[in-house]
């Protein structure tokens, strides 16, 4: 038994440490594939980096929220989601659409290809969906750099997690 029970954590740990696409897919779902492709078509974004942002953001759960307010897949702030509601033409913004995962994802990649279009740099772009637009121009004219250990924390594993969505779903994310 105890052999047993070796061979099976070893072979965990190899799969572990080789991580293989279906490995990744079991830890690392992707959940409302067709939004996630679309958008990110249709905002000029890499699907596995809209991928790793919802995953970052709320572990691909529609119904999410924050404590500071954020609303779900995107955790998108009620006040952020109107003001891009108005640049995309809608006129009849209600919070609850936030829990609309193709609303959501449609603004939230909205919002990302305004950021990456900002700051012409993904890192910096990822700051600002973490720490907001007004920090990471501080952070820029000051020229220090991200500030925020959280922040740094949470740009280096989007980044983390592009690869691993890259990896993973490659071909479905049309990577």
């Amino acid at each position: 038994m105890v052999v047993l029970a070796g061979g099976v954590l070893a072979s965990v740990a190899l799969v572990q440490q080789a991580k293989p696409g279906w490995w990744e897919r079991l830890w690392y779902p992707l959940r409302y594939e067709q939004i996630v492709r679309g958008h990110a078509r249709n905002y000029s974004l890499d699907p596995a980096l809209l991928a790793a942002v919802i995953y970052q953001e709320s572990k691909f759960k529609a119904n999410a929220q924050s404590g500071s307010g954020a609303i779900g897949l995107m955790q998108l702030l009620p006040d952020t989601a109107k003001g891009i509601a108005l640049h995309t033409g809608g006129s009849a913004f209600r919070v609850a659409d936030l829990y609309d995962p193709e609303i959501n994802v449609r603004y939230g990649a909205w919002y990302l290809r305004h950021l990456l279009r900002k700051y012409g740099d993904e890192r910096s772009a990822l700051a600002a969906y973490n720490a907001g637009q007004d920090n990471v121009d501080r952070w820029r004219r000051d020229g220090t750099g991200i500030q925020f250990s959280e922040t740094r924390a949470y740009v280096d594993r989007v980044e983390d997690l592009k690869t691993i969505y890259r990896d993973a779903y490659g071909k479905e994310l049309g990577g």
